[in-house]
């Protein structure tokens, strides 16, 4: 603690009230040595003043305290009768007293240590938690701008898985057109080539009709003709029990088909006439009708039986 102006004060006056107290024992001792012992032989006592602030800290203190009363000096002996030839003894030397004993001065004046100052614990308190604070926000910032990065980062990879599956998903539906595509140049070179065959084959049947007088339509030439019509009738039954006629064909619309079979009646190909006015979807129908019908009739038409079926069939509905 920073001593006080009042305290310096009180320190030099109680440093000037022992200088004279120990004057005035000096004094005393001297007066009291010359009374007991003109004779004594010693050297004389010497004082020094010495500035009290140049003092070190432990002799301030000593300077300080209260010095405790000297007993009272001992009865003066009665003086004995001395002979004139006898010599006086020797008279001790007064023993030193401790405040009488010199203190060197110090060369040159302690330099003070500066007392540190009173710090506010409270402000202090609010210092360190106010630091405490921004610390922990700057922590909760950098946390919360670590998660917004690895949001962000999280996004960025889901949005290129997304755009690499919409390129896959492209890639596989332009396949899929090309396969569509080639499929639909195969499936219309095909229908072309058959209908090429079907014409091929027209060209063959006029011919082949051409030169008959007669035509029993389906079975064989000159075989008989109510049995043939009746051979017919089955079939045209037969194919329309298993037929479903789409919309788009009208009833009563007639096809000419080409069937090609085996005795029993087992179906090995089906044809359409180039003049058929069947869709592919409608054709196909017909198709799918014959192979259900399998095996066509054949039992009893034994004698108008033919191969090859030259069958005008008549969309109904059943």
């Amino acid at each position: 603690m920073r001593e006080a102006r009042a305290d310096t004060a009180q320190a030099v006056v109680l440093a000037l009230l022992l200088h004279v107290l120990l004057f005035g024992l000096v004094f005393l001792g001297m007066y009291w040595t010359r009374s007991a012992a003109p004779q004594a032989a010693g050297l004389p006592i010497s004082a020094e003043l010495v500035d009290a602030d140049a003092l070190s800290p432990a002799a301030q203190r000593a300077l300080a305290e209260t010095p405790e009363p000297l007993p009272p000096p001992p009865p003066e002996p009665e003086p004995e009768p001395v002979e004139e030839e006898t010599v006086p003894p020797p008279q001790p030397l007064p023993e030193p007293v401790p405040e009488d004993a010199p203190v060197e001065p110090q060369p040159a004046p302690q330099e003070r240590i500066p007392e540190p100052d009173v710090v506010d614990q409270d402000a202090a308190r609010a210092d360190s938690e106010s630091e405490l604070a921004a610390e922990r926000e700057q922590e909760e910032r950098r946390r919360q701008e670590q998660i917004e990065l690895e949001e962000r980062q999280a996004q960025e990879e889901a949005e290129q898985k997304r755009r690499l599956a919409r390129q896959q998903r492209e890639e596989e539906l332009k396949k899929l057109r090309a396969e569509r595509e080639r499929l639909r140049r195969e499936e219309e070179e095909a229908e072309r080539k058959l209908q090429q065959i079907a014409a091929a084959r027209d060209r063959q049947a006029e011919q082949a009709d051409s030169g008959s007088s007669a035509n029993p339509t389906p079975g064989s030439p000159g075989g008989d003709s109510d049995l043939a019509a009746r051979y017919a009738a089955a079939l045209q039954e037969a194919i329309a029990r298993n037929w479903t006629r789409p919309d788009n064909v009208p009833l009563g619309q007639r096809c000419r088909i080409y069937i090609t079979q085996l005795p029993g009646g087992q179906v090995m190909s089906v044809e359409f006439d180039s003049s058929c006015p069947y869709d592919a979807l409608g054709r196909r129908s017909v198709e799918a009708a014959v192979r259900r019908a399998e095996p066509l009739p054949y039992a009893g038409f034994e004698s108008v039986f033919n191969r090859r079926l030259n069958l005008n069939f008549t969309a109904q509905d059943r």
